[in-house]
Parts: structure tokens; C-alpha cells; sequence
């Protein structure tokens, strides 16, 4: 059984602040090992589990953050930026029986978490077929596209929530909650030993009900903070205006949002 892991930062227990997730800031070294233990408890429980291999994508910012030599010897680790538009799922395909989601946080325009974003700062919400979506909403139907169910995921309670309404039968695990510029967070020792026994528990059991259906088609709106970058993506082949701020494109096959999203958001 072939597992892929995602592992994001701003979900990570006991995150607060974007200096602790920012590289060049000193407050980044504790986090990046505190977002590694987190995969490498994921990992454990996918081995638990009778996972034979591990793909764990770094996904975020430089996707250069997890400390390579903490990682199993049966781990594989994608590292960096293609330009792929699967972006913070490069690297799966149908070959793996089930997806995970570490470090995972709020969409723009949530409070859920004090760094609640959706891909980056000058995205003020993404929409797709009329709903707010995450990061998580687009990856979970990137996973969907290649057959593939997600299963877990950790991250603050506000991504927790709509990820389990948004896929039946995946198990979450909170590891935060955002409060205005603060968080309450379980400890970080607490969300390894949750981390760990929860992906087990989910790779365990039945998890097909996790494969969520695709729709007939997508519409993507992107909603900026700044009308020049509206302008300026307005000129991707297909996007159209759709108000202040904010550009559309639609399209039947939801890999064509993907590959606009890689465009749109630059």
C-alpha cells in the first residue's frame, strides 16, 4: 500500500504567527522540526497501518522545510516547486490507495486561524462552484481526479470541520484553534500521539466512502485585494471578469482548473 502525505506548516499545534513559518525568520527552525515530527508521526501511522511506502510532498512555501534526516527509511520526499499544477500534490497518481493531509489551516477570509490564507496574501477568497474554498478543496479533488481518497487530515478546527463535511467517512485531527491574532493549541507531543494513531485508525478501516464524486463542472473565481491582479490574470486564455477584484474561469475537466490556477495566482 503506497500512502501520500501533504504536509503544510500553518496548521502545525502550537503555531501562532508567521514568523514561525516564514524561512528567514529565527522562530522558523522550531517550527519546521515541530511540522516534521508531525509527518513522521503520519508516516508511523501509515506504516501501522501496512503502508509499504510513503510519499511525503513538502508543501510549503520554498518546499524546503522538513528536516530530511528525521524521515523513515521508507519515505520518499518531494521537495521544491515543478510547476506542476498538481503544486502541493505533485507526486501522486492512481498508484496510491489514499491521501494525507498534515499542517493544514483555514481558508482566506477564516478565523479560524490567526494564518488563514488560501495559496497566498493576495487572495482575498477563492470560490469554487459558488462555495469558499481551501487548499484542502482544491487538493482533495486533485487526489479525487486520480481515483484516489483522502482519508486524514490535522490542522486547526476550522479546516478540520469543513474537511470532514466536505468528505465522509476522512478522520481529522485539531491540533489548534485561532482566536482574533492568538491560538489555543494541544501540545505538540499530544498531536504527534493523535497524528500518529488516527492515520492508522484511518488506513485501517474501509476508507473508499472517502473518494469523493466529481462534478459535471468547476467555475474557480479568484476574488484579489488588488484590482491590478485581476487585470493582469484576466489574461490567462478563458478567465473572464466577474466583478471587482476578481476573475473566473470554468472548465469540465477539473485538471483545466488546476492548470488556470497555476496561472491565475502567479
Amino acid at each position: 500500500m503506497k500512502v501520500f502525505i501533504s504536509a503544510d506548516i500553518e496548521g502545525t499545534a502550537g503555531i501562532a504567527h508567521w514568523d514561525e513559518a516564514e524561512r528567514t525568520h529565527p522562530d522558523w527552525a522550531e517550527f519546521r522540526a515541530l511540522m516534521t515530527a508531525e509527518v513522521v508521526a503520519a508516516c508511523e501511522g501509515a506504516r501501522a497501518a501496512g503502508a509499504t511506502e510513503v510519499v511525503v510532498k513538502d508543501a510549503h512555501d520554498s518546499g524546503r522545510n522538513l528536516i530530511l534526516d528525521r524521515l523513515p527509511d521508507y519515505v520518499r520526499i518531494v521537495r521544491g516547486w515543478s510547476g506542476h499544477p498538481d503544486a502541493m500534490m505533485f507526486g501522486l497518481d492512481a498508484g496510491f490507495a489514499a491521501a494525507v493531509y498534515t499542517g493544514y489551516h483555514s481558508k482566506a477570509g477564516s478565523e479560524d486561524n490567526p494564518l488563514a490564507h488560501t495559496s497566498n496574501m493576495r487572495i482575498s477568497r477563492l470560490l469554487l462552484n459558488g462555495e469558499v474554498a481551501s487548499e484542502f478543496t482544491v487538493n482533495a479533488l486533485c487526489a479525487a481526479g486520480y481515483g484516489v481518497p483522502s482519508v486524514f487530515l490535522s490542522g486547526d478546527a476550522g479546516i478540520c470541520s469543513e474537511a470532514r463535511t466536505m468528505v465522509p467517512g476522512l478522520k481529522a485531527v485539531e491540533t489548534l484553534e485561532g482566536k482574533g491574532r492568538a491560538a489555543t493549541s494541544i501540545s505538540p507531543a499530544w498531536s504527534r500521539r493523535l497524528i500518529r494513531e488516527g492515520v492508522a485508525e484511518a488506513l485501517s478501516g474501509d476508507f473508499t466512502q472517502a473518494l469523493q464524486a466529481l462534478a459535471e463542472r468547476y467555475e474557480v473565481v479568484i476574488e484579489f485585494n488588488n484590482p491590478t491582479d485581476a487585470y493582469r490574470a484576466g489574461w490567462y486564455p478563458g478567465a473572464r471578469p466577474h466583478g471587482l477584484r476578481a476573475v473566473a474561469f470554468d472548465h469540465a475537466d477539473f485538471a483545466e482548473i488546476l492548470r488556470a490556477l497555476v496561472f491565475l495566482k502567479a
